[in-house]
Formats: structure tokens, C-alpha cells, sequence
């Protein structure tokens, strides 16, 4: 087909034919795969054809803007390369927020910061700490930390407040901290 019987096509789509439509999207959609794969070659056959469907659904959506007095295929190719722009700057900020971390460290140098999270080196010591907290802070680092109870059903079970429970457990974690690392010294 030429232009302007995609013209003719777009025209009667524009007046609600609806075989006229189906008919021009058959058409046009060979020309957009071949527009964009002059243009995008680098790309893989899946990315062509996401950008092919992009085109296609913003033709269906501009359609109205058509004139039919004027050429088919300029408005069409317009629309193509405006999508190609748009797919081009989304994959320039996408890129730009990837970071390659392929050559880094799986771990961390220092032997001191490599340990496993599910030991602790005392824990008759980590008892007595807790232990001898404030009853308050006690509960609060029971509740949160051993149960693993979330705030709001820790703050129910006690019947203090939610801010009241982030207190206690700060104050008992700092205790807590100090009473370890001076039985470490």
C-alpha cells in the first residue's frame, strides 16, 4: 500500500470503521518493525518488538490527531521516532542508576567485621545483661528482640505506648552494649 491509501485506511479508522482500523495496524506494523530495526539493530528481537507495540499503542492513542489532508507516512514515522527517543532516554537514565558490581568484594577485608550473625560469643553473659535491666527495658528487649514481636503487639501485651517501647528499647540496647563490651575488657 501506498501513502495514501494508508491515508484513505486512517481516515475511515478516524471515522470509526473499525475493519479499516485492523486493516491499517496490519499495514503499518511491518513498516514500524523495519523502521526500528534500521535504527535500533544493537537491540534484540524482544526489544524491537516492545518498542513496535510502544509505537502502535501511541498511534492508537494520538489517531485522532491525524489530518487526513496531509501525508500518512510522515506522521507515522514522527510518531516512530519520537518513541525511539523516549525508549532511548528512559535506557540513559536506567543506565545511569546502575551500578557493576561484579568486581567486588564479597565480604570485608577486616577479619573483625566477618561473623556470624547467628552466634554470639557469650551467651551466659548476654543472660545476665539482660537480666539485670530496668523491668521496663527487660520486657521491651524481650518483646521486640527475643519474640520478635512487632510494636503495636508489643505496646498491647505491656499496655505501654508504641514511642514508650522505642525508648526502652534504645536505653536497653546502649546498656546492653556498654555491659558487653566492658565484660569483653
Amino acid at each position: 500500500m501506498d501513502d495514501d491509501e494508508l491515508a484513505v485506511l486512517m481516515k475511515a479508522a478516524q471515522a470509526g470503521d473499525s475493519d479499516a482500523y485492523v486493516q491499517l495496524m496490519r499495514e503499518i506494523t511491518p513498516r514500524i518493525r523495519n523502521v526500528v530495526r534500521s535504527r535500533r539493530s544493537f537491540l534484540s528481537s524482544d526489544d524491537i518488538e516492545d518498542l513496535v507495540q510502544d509505537v502502535l499503542l501511541s498511534v492508537h492513542v494520538v489517531r485522532a490527531t491525524y489530518d487526513p489532508e496531509r501525508p500518512f507516512m510522515p506522521w507515522l514515522i514522527a510518531i516512530t521516532r519520537n518513541r525511539l527517543a523516549d525508549a532511548a532516554r528512559r535506557y540513559a537514565r536506567h543506565a545511569a542508576k546502575e551500578l557493576v558490581v561484579d568486581d567486588l568484594d564479597v565480604t570485608f577485608f577486616d577479619e573483625n567485621a566477618k561473623f556470624n550473625s547467628d552466634e554470639f560469643g557469650d551467651r551466659e553473659a548476654l543472660r545476665v545483661a539482660i537480666e539485670g535491666l530496668p523491668a521496663q527495658q527487660r520486657n521491651a528487649i524481650e518483646m521486640l528482640k527475643l519474640r520478635e514481636m512487632s510494636l503495636k503487639e508489643a505496646a498491647a501485651a505491656s499496655g505501654t505506648g508504641v514511642g514508650a517501647l522505642k525508648v526502652a528499647t534504645h536505653r536497653a540496647m546502649n546498656a546492653l552494649r556498654k555491659a558487653l563490651t566492658q565484660k569483653k575488657s
